[in-house]
């Protein structure tokens, strides 16, 4: 039986191609899609306005980015394409 935390934020597995930078990424675009449904079921339940909503998303949109440049997600180890963004 899960545990309360496993609960409230569940982890799906990964079964994607195994390197540590992809599952650090995983798990955090795990972590973004929990909190982007938590803001927009407290934007539909009237506990957030649209406008602060937003805000919140597009500030962890912001982090999703920043982290998947720090860990070169998606870029080729041989070339040095800055448009991969």
């Amino acid at each position: 039986m899960p545990n309360r935390s496993e609960f409230i934020y569940p982890r799906s597995r990964y079964y994607g191609h195994v390197k540590p930078e992809n599952l650090v990424f995983n798990a955090n675009l795990q972590e973004f899609a929990q909190r982007v449904n938590y803001i927009c079921n407290l934007e539909t339940g009237g506990k957030l306005s649209p406008e602060e909503s937003y805000k919140q998303i597009k500030a962890l949109w912001k982090d999703l980015k920043r982290t998947k440049k720090q860990l070169s997600i998606g870029k080729s180890p041989f070339h040095d394409n800055q448009d991969e963004t």
